[in-house]
């Protein structure tokens, strides 16, 4: 394999040193602290991106975004697949310290295009922001540097599966085997449980997933890897949904339903169900979402994988997408220009309709 790394600076602790100067704890240059989580909505149809503050209600342009396949996002940006890379900083994001959790604001801003063809997959943390291209070429970035409106490039590697920044390490699913390299590319170890075929993969509080052949690897933060085999054979999952750090992931079964992986209890659960276009788990003991080719959301307890729930959303479900957060999740209606708001915990009500003047037709929530 390929690798060009450069060095990276060390990461500034949470508190600032004992000096006069310091700066007042949790302080972030240009950015508003809140005292609640300000989540956002990015959002892009054919012609430009947009943000749509879920707090206000107010939708932002945040730039020209054609030919968009795909978005993702990694907590603060917004990364639109395409003929290109396009970066957007959402303008909203946490920091969770463990014991307590710092929420902020700021500009929506539109960082640029990065050359390569999707589709893209990218996963960041506190120090790297790592892009896989549609050539399985990986790009990393300094995400300290991509925080203050500045593309970094600090290096390139290739790989044929998920590159995942994690406990300080790389990640690298390649060759049948998942490579944990350092920041500055230099192999560390091999996973001793081997990853054949890999695709997909979620950082959870237990660690890394990476899709296998054969079911999930996970790599915990002592770097040691456990397989969670699949109970049947066929129907691998390809890509997993969840909310941000839960340990309850959704993925579609290919055509016969929803895989639900609970990392915690090392088990795999598949609900059976046709038509499924789009999945996601809302967390641990919460409800798994669907939605169906005739326009309905499904809610699944995760555990019995008994329906608890479901309503008729959209008329015309086209490239449908499933985001959850804390208490909601939201649906992009791209055939009426809207999202709708969820509340899964009430029987799947609709809290709230946002009319966009524009076709939604992918999404990522930011600011979790």
């Amino acid at each position: 394999m390929r690798t060009a790394l450069a060095g990276l600076l060390a990461l500034a602790g949470c508190a600032a040193g004992p000096t006069e100067n310091a700066a007042p704890h949790g302080y972030v240059a240009g950015a508003e602290e809140t005292a609640e989580p300000q989540y956002r909505l990015v959002l892009a149809d054919g012609a430009k991106a947009y943000v749509l503050d879920l707090v206000s209600g107010k939708v932002s342009v945040a730039g020209a975004a054609g030919n968009v396949t795909a978005v993702t996002g990694d907590g603060r940006h917004a990364f639109l697949s395409g003929g290109a890379l396009r970066i957007v900083d959402g303008g909203a994001w946490m920091v969770d310290h463990g014991d307590h959790v710092h929420y902020y604001r700021s500009a929506v801003r539109d960082l640029g295009e990065v050359a390569g063809r999707g589709p893209h997959e990218a996963f960041s943390d506190a120090a790297v922001t790592a892009v896989r291209f549609g050539d399985g070429t990986v790009k990393l970035f300094d995400r300290g540097r991509l925080d203050k409106g500045d593309i970094s490039e600090i290096g390139t590697l290739s790989a044929d599966g998920p590159v995942v920044p994690y406990a300080g390490h790389l990640l690298v699913a390649d060759g049948g085997a998942v490579q944990v390299k350092t920041r500055t590319g230099a192999q560390a170890r091999t996973i001793a449980e081997g990853c054949r075929e890999p695709e997909g993969a979620a950082v959870t509080r237990r660690g890394v997933v990476v899709g296998c052949a054969d079911g999930a690897l996970v790599v915990d933060g002592n770097l040691a890897g456990k397989k969670i085999r699949y109970p049947e054979e066929g129907m691998r999952a390809r890509e997993f949904h969840h909310r941000p750090g839960s340990t309850t992931l959704a993925a579609k079964a290919g055509d016969q339903g929803i895989w639900v992986l609970d990392v915690t209890r090392s088990t795999w659960k598949l609900i059976r169900s046709k038509g499924v276009l789009a999945v996601n788990a809302a967390g641990d003991g919460l409800p798994v979402l669907s939605l169906t080719g005739d326009g309905t959301l499904h809610s699944h307890d995760p555990v019995s994988g008994r329906r608890t729930a479901r309503t008729k959303l959209l008329a015309v479900p086209k490239n449908p997408d499933i985001q959850v957060d804390t208490a909601r999740a939201y649906v992009n209606d791209p055939e009426r220009g809207a999202v709708h708001e969820i509340d899964y915990n009430d029987r799947l009500r609709r809290a709230r309709t946002f009319e966009l003047g524009f076709a939604p037709r992918h999404m990522t929530e930011i600011g979790r």
